[in-house]
């Protein structure tokens, strides 16, 4: 493959700044709006209380076209940011996350590779390397064990679990790789896994998606419900859902398999908050219910608590495709953190701790939203800033980067990596047509 990495900002022409006046907070159903609406600096809260019942609008299939980037085409940011194309000609990046020493690693899930990429002088890119290939949908990436100085390089496969040794500064891997986790549930469904470590590198987390939109036909888990309440995590789901639709825990190792929360529809991207040590889990929620219904969320993930799928959502509200079905756990739903417009796709996640951004967004969040199918006024298709007030979430988010949309049918970008580079500027990776760009505060 032939991959045309690009060392120099993009046009004036395609460097643009929202204006600086102060936004309203959008709430109720102002908040869901669509991609016309969509600039930096729009602010958006969505609060539990605010949702609409189930069906009261169709469910839509309405899938965006992807284009070649149109000459025209340009990025948006807020005022006093400035965006550049850091990296085209890679094949669909999805996350990316940044090394210790600087390097950009990069999983190109379709093509089975993890790609390496090293800045030179003033964040131009001067290496670009394919550090493992024959990889399984890979996606996930973790160097452990935490710190300046790790010594693996983890690679979550939609199947497995393997890692490579590492030293800083290696482009390519030292040796072939070791399986940790031979087995993931697979076979369908939800492909991403992610994995993190906690800080005090004891644990391992992988996210695995559901196999299905809302499993419906579950049936009956064996021994019965009560049986299987009692020795099963809360709300954990069984037969072809089992271990699904929840974040796994490991020892580093491998060993000591349990599940660490459950109910979480599609976990696409995991982070550590650097203030709390807690898990967040960036999410895609169910489909089939409307426009507007069900939000997608960003939140933190606590061990042992159930997040509502398939039986209910955002707390005790109940599936109509699952009516009466779980009566037995309807009062143990755990909220989500921070509602996004329904159907975004809310992919990767990563906290900012550089100083290159304003000290405002420290310990702040930033998802990639990859952009809805199942709505009829499309959404998404950003990146966005949860805002955090003492390392706990205000429940607003902000759009901060946006321009991928072309038209009502056609897209040219689907956002799905965020990382923080060494130098404080943020990276965000789209599969649409194979681009990094990167957001700098001069």
């Amino acid at each position: 493959m032939k991959s045309r990495i690009l060392s120099v900002a993009i046009s004036a022409g395609l460097l643009l700044a929202a204006g600086a006046q102060a936004e309203p907070v959008l709430q109720g159903k102002d908040a869901y709006g669509n991609w016309q609406a969509d600039k930096p600096g729009t602010i958006r809260l969505i609060r539990p209380q605010d949702l609409v019942r189930p069906g009261a609008t169709r469910s839509v299939a309405s899938s965006s076209r992807v284009v070649p980037r149109p000459p025209e085409a340009a990025l948006q940011v807020p005022a006093g940011f400035k965006v550049e194309l850091f990296a085209d000609g890679l094949r669909a990046p999805r996350i990316i996350r940044v090394a210790p020493n600087g390097d950009v690693f990069v999983a190109e899930t379709r093509a089975g590779t993890i790609r390496v990429l090293r800045a030179g002088e003033a964040g131009k890119v001067a290496t670009n390397e394919v550090f493992a290939s024959g990889l399984r949908q890979p996606f996930g990436i973790a160097f452990f064990p935490n710190g300046d100085n790790p010594q693996w390089v983890y690679v979550a496969n939609t199947d497995s679990v393997v890692r490579y040794p590492y030293q800083a500064g290696d482009l390519k891997a030292r040796n072939k790789a070791e399986t940790i986790v031979p087995s993931l549930p697979h076979d369908g469904g939800h492909s991403t896994r992610d994995i993190v470590f906690t800080p005090d590198n004891k644990r391992m987390l992988v996210s695995v998606g559901s196999l299905s939109n809302v499993a419906e036909g579950l049936g009956t888990p064996p021994g019965g419900m009560e049986a299987w309440s009692k020795s099963q995590p809360l709300g954990a789901a069984w037969a072809s859902e089992t271990e699904r639709a929840a974040v796994l825990a490991f020892n580093p190792d491998g060993k000591e398999r349990k599940i660490y929360a459950t109910g979480i529809r599609n976990c696409v991207g995991l982070a550590i908050q650097p203030q709390t040590g807690l898990p967040w889990c960036s999410t895609n929620e169910r489909d089939g219910l409307g426009d507007d219904l069900v939000p997608d969320y960003v939140t933190s993930v606590k061990e042992g608590a159930f997040y509502g799928w398939p039986w209910f959502y955002i707390g005790a509200n109940e599936d109509p495709r699952h009516a009466g079905a779980r009566p037995d756990i309807k009062d143990k739903v755990t909220v989500p953190d921070v509602l996004v417009q329904p159907h975004s796709a809310s992919l990767g996640m990563t906290f900012y701790q550089g100083t290159q951004f304003p000290p405002d967004y420290q310990n702040d969040a930033f998802a990639a939203e990859h952009g809805s199918w199942n709505r009829s006024k499309r959404t998404g298709y950003k990146v966005i800033r949860i805002r955090m007030k003492d390392g706990k979430p205000t429940g607003e988010y902000e759009d901060f980067v946006t321009g991928f949309v072309v038209s009502d049918t056609e897209v040219w970008g689907r956002p799905v990596g965020v990382a923080v580079a060494k130098d404080g500027s943020l990276l965000v990776s789209e599969d649409g047509n194979g681009t990094i760009w990167r957001v700098t505060r001069p």
